[in-house]
């Protein structure tokens, strides 16, 4: 059954730890995953965490939290579930299913 499965995190540390939790727990190819934020502000997310949270000697030098980071999982499988659960147990906001 394919399906694109789709969570929303708040942190850019958040959508990296899904993506190496879908490629190597589920063993989805890192072909079918994509992080993009998702509107169209080049963001973050919408939480600072990781080197995020360094000052920067400006404020023109600081990373943008305008919005969260969607990680999308182009899915060719029987149990998209797993997928969804790998998502929520790094801190998916909310996960669909499209």
């Amino acid at each position: 059954m394919e399906s694109t499965i789709i969570g929303e995190f708040d942190t850019r540390r958040g959508a990296e730890l899904a993506v190496e939790h879908v490629v190597q727990e589920c063993g989805v190819p890192r072909g079918d995953v994509f992080v993009q934020p998702v509107g169209n502000a080049n963001t973050v997310g919408t939480q600072p965490s990781g080197s995020d949270v360094k000052a920067a000697p400006t404020p023109e030098g600081r990373q943008k939290l305008e919005g969260p980071i969607e990680v999308s999982v182009d899915f060719h499988g029987d149990a998209p579930e797993k997928i969804a659960d790998a998502l929520r147990s790094v801190g998916a906001k909310t996960v669909r299913t499209r």
